[in-house]
């Protein structure tokens, strides 16, 4: 690329490479026909120049990774914020995806709080900072938009992950999830009817009005209960003050609420926090899995929470990014399912 040929000169950068997980054997819910990530023959890649820079290493030659594809790229990953864990997952995805490439000076940024103007201005930073290539969750679907474009204009490879913007980009990786909403809301269904709960209210928990991803989990939860004699109430929002989500869940065990949908990490442990700080037995159906969330899962204050692949986000989306990059990705505005796994107790 002609405006970054400074950049292009660049060394690599160190990264270290940190992973979580949880022992599990759980229950795997995928589309029906998923999609195959368009990355999986760079990690063939990857791995077959692994094995060249073995041998030419003990033939004495240059192993220096740049030699690789005689590139260096600059990618950034922009996420919501920097306060979940899930998004240290996308990160440790990316950094695999780097370890494997190689030539590639990643960064992770993004702003202190749910904000399209905050994210906007870390998308601008990226750009003149040289960004080839931005992975980014985006936090609304149109809030970011100008900024994309500009990042457009400027050569920058746009690939979302988890949570798409409505500019075009090359790929989105994310869960379907209005289906994982869906499941969701099955597994709270079955929950309450293993308790003999036919009726009653369920109180659901999002993160802003305009956090898309959050917003089609709802619309899937909702889904699950049309038909059926329960009443869900209306979203209460948290606006990252998790103390909205703690006393919305004082109110509804209040008022007898039987059951909680937290739409994402944050949601999900506050209210698992405030139905055990209240001695409260709930069904408490959530999304993503932290320490924190995996801890009131395995307590049993949690009755199951979605797990998504951000790992998968990260790798792949870095992988497409560069490919798109070397011209060896070519598709625009492809999406990519990446599925959801139900953790409970039992299944830890």
């Amino acid at each position: 690329m002609g405006k970054k040929t400074a950049l292009l000169c660049s060394v690599l950068l160190g990264l270290s490479l940190a992973g979580c997980g949880a022992a599990t054997t759980p229950e795997i819910i995928m589309p029906d026909q998923p999609m195959q990530s368009a990355a999986a023959p760079a990690a063939q890649t990857a791995a077959q120049t692994a094995e060249q820079n073995a041998s030419a290493e003990n033939s004495g030659q240059s192993t220096d990774a740049s030699a690789a594809s005689g590139s260096s790229y600059t990618v950034y990953l922009i996420t919501m914020d920097l306060t979940d864990s899930y998004w240290k997952s996308i990160d440790d995805g990316c950094l695999q995806a780097v370890s494997e490439l190689g030539n590639i000076t990643y960064k992770w940024t993004g702003p202190d709080a749910h904000d399209d103007a905050l994210q906007s201005a870390c998308v601008d930073a990226a750009v003149a900072d040289g960004a080839d290539a931005i992975l980014i969750a985006a936090n609304s679907a149109d809030g970011v938009n100008k900024s994309l474009q500009k990042a457009d204009e400027a050569g920058c490879k746009i690939v979302y992950v988890d949570s798409a913007a409505s500019y075009d980009c090359v790929t989105s990786l994310s869960t379907d999830n209005v289906a994982a909403g869906r499941t969701a809301g099955e597994t709270m269904k079955t929950a309450l009817q293993e308790k003999g709960i036919t009726s009653g209210t369920i109180g659901i928990m999002g993160v802003t009005a305009d956090t898309a991803s959050c917003v089609a989990r709802e619309t899937g939860f909702r889904e699950a209960f049309e038909g059926t004699d329960f009443t869900l109430a209306d979203t209460v929002y948290m606006q990252d003050d998790v103390a909205n989500v703690k006393n919305a869940v004082a109110d509804g065990l209040g008022r007898d609420y039987v059951g909680f949908f937290g739409s994402n990490e944050g949601t999900t442990v506050g209210v698992g926090e405030a139905a055990k700080e209240a001695g409260a037995e709930t069904v408490i159906v959530g999304f993503d899995t932290s320490d924190a969330v995996l801890a009131l899962v395995s307590e049993g204050v949690i009755h199951a929470t979605m797990q998504q692949n951000p790992g998968v986000m990260g790798h792949d989306g870095m992988t497409i990014a560069i490919q798109s990059l070397e011209g060896a990705y070519t598709d625009t505005n492809t999406k990519t399912d990446t599925g959801v796994t139900v953790i409970t107790k039992d299944s830890m």
